[in-house]
């Protein structure tokens, strides 16, 4: 096959390959690579293709390893290896502990800061907190859509002027 023949059936596969590509990695700037990446393969080895056989296939199975053997060197990648005597680094991930004091401590002044709040702001506010609609809240406070939404807002505001009066050094977006 003569090297213009060649490249016009190659630009005839492309908008397949392109799909092909992003069917397999999910990804379109992966699935650009894996077709740039095909392309110069079958571009580079297109003395390999026999006449007559399927050319579609024949790129598709280009691309379909390319992708593997990208997959299988990311895997490889990703795995440790421990050749320690007594696979020191492997193990050494095992006894890291966590302690969730810190942040028990900080929801316990929080919920304090919260809890020192007006009842007008503090109650929509913890609904809010907890899960509940807009529309919900001012349903069961029986309060217009409008003011939910402000008390929750003031409520936030309030607590961010708390926070920030005890916590000079700490800033809040």
């Amino acid at each position: 096959m003569s090297q213009p023949d060649f490249y016009h059936k190659f630009d005839q596969m492309s908008s397949l390959l392109h799909s092909f590509a992003y069917n397999l990695t999910k990804n379109i700037e992966d699935a650009k690579d894996l077709y740039q990446e095909t392309a110069f393969r079958a571009m580079t080895n297109r003395d390999k293709f026999r006449p007559g056989t399927n050319f579609k296939a024949w790129l598709f199975t280009i691309m379909k390893n390319i992708f593997i053997n990208n997959y299988r060197k990311k895997t490889k990648a990703n795995t440790i290896m421990d050749s320690t005597d007594n696979l020191y680094y492997i193990n050494s991930g095992s006894a890291i502990i966590s302690n969730g004091a810190e942040s028990n401590i900080m929801m316990k002044e929080l919920i304090t800061m919260i809890d020192e709040l007006d009842n007008s702001v503090r109650i929509p506010f913890l609904m809010h907190y907890q899960g509940f609609k807009y529309q919900e809240i001012a349903e069961q406070l029986e309060l217009p859509l409008g003011t939910v939404k402000s008390r929750i807002f003031f409520a936030r505001k309030e607590l961010k002027n708390v926070i920030g009066k005890r916590y000079k050094n700490f800033r809040l977006s």
